[in-house]
């Protein structure tokens, strides 16, 4: 993974500036499509926060469970943030189709969970800030598509109604902070429908430059 760019840099002690929200813990989201990037992005920006733990969705939910997992999340992961201790939570084996293990999830001052639904309506409350990849669905499936294989082709199947079930019910994208696309080199970061993106020198306004990561 190449090294943060200023600007993710930039954006990182933002979010060192923001308050708890958790505990003692900044949770931040990163929600998007399946296949837009996330995985990519937050380990971008952990890195930049000097290693902040990341939390990823798919560890949460299950075949069983694509989406109904807010329970565990929070019996696992908020309830210990909220008291100030670190989480365990047991990692789901996609391949085995059994859960793993508890792993701990320190309660750091910045925590990252990136997954489709970070943003739901069930974890905003504990969220301090919410990122939304910005791509469109069909594209972003397609990348999923084309990363996972043919074998996967039947999971991608129920996946793409499930997603687009679940983003109708409970949806994200108006709930977020920022808006980050990316480009053909680095990123565009753009305001969203919530949050306050002043004075933030890495937002692009819509007749400005882009901001590049």
């Amino acid at each position: 993974m190449r090294p943060p760019a200023p600007a993710v840099r930039r954006l990182a002690a933002r979010l060192r500036r923001l308050p708890p929200s958790c505990g003692p813990v900044r949770l931040i989201g990163v929600d998007g499509h399946a296949g837009s990037g996330k995985s990519t992005f937050a380990g971008l920006l952990a890195e930049a926060l000097g290693g902040a733990p990341v939390l990823h969705l798919d560890d949460i939910a299950s075949h069983a469970e694509l989406f109904a997992w807010s329970g565990r999340l929070l019996t696992e992961v908020i309830e210990p943030f909220g008291r100030g201790e670190s989480a365990h939570y047991a990692p789901y084996d996609w391949r085995e189709h059994r859960f793993g293990p508890p792993r701990p999830l320190p309660a750091a001052p910045v925590v990252l969970i990136e997954g489709v639904g970070a943003g739901r309506r069930a974890l905003r409350p504990y969220l301090a800030f919410l990122l939304w990849l910005e791509m469109a669905p069909e594209q972003a499936w397609a990348r999923g598509r084309a990363r996972d294989g043919e074998e996967q082709r039947e999971f991608w199947d129920g996946w793409v109604r499930a997603e687009a079930h679940h983003f109708s019910d409970d949806p994200s994208r108006p709930y977020a902070g920022l808006l980050v696309r990316q480009l053909g080199k680095g990123y565009e970061v753009l305001p969203g429908l919530r949050g306050d993106p002043v004075g933030h020198p890495d937002v692009t306004h819509r007749e400005g430059p882009p901001a590049m990561w």
